[in-house]
């Protein structure tokens, strides 16, 4: 009835990370640290551990000679989340 939740989306600011993602097509680093309101660092250990798992892709580039990473969702980042939520609906919903 109650399935295993997904280890890399169980953490609240991997979880926050890809469900920022879900929104848009991409987003950078900057804006995801500002929204998440967590530090530089643990955003960076983040996006690397999503990144391993193959949730997500990241671009470092140069603008203006100031570093630029961008970071978008693969579809199997996408799925996974969709995924995760469908089974955390039955933890919410276990009759369902």
């Amino acid at each position: 009835m109650f399935s295993d939740l997904d280890p890399i989306l169980h953490s609240q600011l991997r979880l926050s990370i890809v469900s920022i993602l879900m929104t848009v097509e991409e987003t950078s680093f900057s804006f995801i640290k500002d929204t998440t309101k967590a530090a530089a660092g643990n955003v960076s250990i983040q996006i690397n551990k999503l990144q391993e798992a193959g949730y997500i892709t990241v671009k470092k580039t140069f603008k203006n000679n100031y570093p630029n990473t961008t970071v978008s969702l693969t579809e199997k980042g996408r799925n996974a989340f969709e995924e995760y939520v469908k089974n955390l609906q039955k933890y919410i919903h276990p009759q369902k």
